[in-house]
């Protein structure tokens, strides 16, 4: 059996019919005055931008001399090796949608597409901040809150933290001290009766040394919020809104909070904390402890505990608002907790979950929502 040859690297016709030009000292011009074309035409075959047709060969042969099949088989090993070279970059761009949801960041702009498989490979290399495709990328500390399983962060996921980690140098704040945490609590809870007081999170945190990014997820990553450390007096609190309710937001920032006091992630944990209720027994005991003070962070446990007491099973949108209302806290994030008890349905004062995306957005450092950050 004989084994076929591939050439490494196959040229183009045109290559071998400048020689051929330069030999008889003959012009592109003077080429197409013998065949009867325009200067264009000869120009198109010398750049590769157009083929050997069995016309032209019959053509090339009569003025250059040889046989027709000659420039034919050019053309058709060059064209073989073109093929055969597009299609080994199939497993190339494969390798990197599996390393990485690479069309969505291209689309979030946080990588530069090209049909340049090495350059677009790069790129990809580059973001993650890894050598080759078979590396991992490095996650710094964290503890980040999610709805998938915690035995492992996805490649979706691990895009969305270091997009969050690239930000947040960007964001400007005085040095963390941990003596400054309660009173920064009291200060957040203030701000948590009204939706439009949502704009002051960031000054506030920033203000107590935490900086806040706020990064749209992507598609399939599922996450909710991380906590991350620059260095020991920089932690940084990333949220993906991917739910538009303010006590969504308010949980999800006090649950972030809480690993900040805690220092998780800092002092090597590193959880992913799963978007689930206060009472999930599948959850570590140290995510159960953190969401318990997130929730007692706005409304405190005991007493909401007692407001079921009184109320279930009537609990009446009126009785929720007078409630909110007497602890200084928005009605929804008193239905949120409710919620995630089971006391009510999901359905339940809905209307009361007011919106605050966008109100967060305006004054906090976003990648997302048409709003893009461009890295210098």
């Amino acid at each position: 059996m004989t084994t076929q040859r591939v050439p490494a690297e196959a040229f183009p016709p045109g290559d071998s019919l400048r020689e051929e030009l330069e030999e008889r000292e003959w012009s592109q011009a003077d080429l197409a005055d013998i065949l009867g074309k325009t200067p264009a035409f000869v120009n198109e075959i010398l750049s590769g931008k157009r083929g050997i047709t069995p016309e032209t060969a019959l053509g090339l042969s009569e003025a250059l001399g040889g046989s027709p099949q000659y420039w034919l088989n050019l053309e058709a090993s060059y064209q073989l090796w073109l093929k055969r070279n597009r299609g080994s970059e199939v497993p190339r761009r494969a390798a990197l949608y599996k390393k990485a949801p690479v069309r969505d960041m291209v689309r979030r702009r946080w990588i530069e597409s090209s049909n340049n498989v090495d350059v677009f490979e790069q790129n990809v290399l580059t973001f993650f901040e890894i050598a080759s495709l078979d590396d991992e990328p490095v996650i710094w500390p964290h503890a980040a809150r999610k709805s998938t399983s915690y035995s492992e962060t996805t490649s979706a996921q691990k895009a969305w933290l270091i997009r969050a980690r690239q930000l947040a140098p960007l964001v400007p704040a005085s040095p963390y001290q941990r003596k400054q945490f309660f009173p920064l609590l009291e200060r957040l809870r203030a701000l948590a009766a009204e939706p439009e007081e949502v704009r002051n999170v960031p000054k506030v945190l920033a203000e107590a040394g935490i900086r806040l990014v706020v990064v749209e997820p992507l598609p399939t990553s599922k996450i909710d919020g991380a906590t991350l450390w620059l260095d020991k007096q920089s932690p940084v609190v990333a949220l993906s809104m991917r739910y538009d309710r303010i006590d969504y937001f308010w949980f999800t920032l006090m649950h972030e909070l809480r690993h900040i006091e805690r220092e998780d992630g800092l002092n090597d944990y590193e959880p992913i904390d799963s978007d689930v209720g206060v009472n999930d027994d599948s959850l570590p005991a140290v995510e159960k402890a953190v969401n318990r003070a997130a929730a007692d962070s706005l409304v405190e446990t005991a007493r909401l505990e007692n407001f079921i007491v009184r109320t279930s099973p009537f609990f009446h949108k009126k009785r929720i608002v007078d409630f909110a209302a007497l602890h200084g806290v928005h009605p929804g994030i008193v239905v949120g907790q409710l919620q995630k008890r089971g006391e009510i349905s999901y359905s339940h004062s809905r209307e009361l979950l007011a919106k605050v995306r966008e109100i967060l957005t305006r004054s906090a450092l976003t990648d997302g929502w048409g709003q893009q950050i461009a890295l210098t």
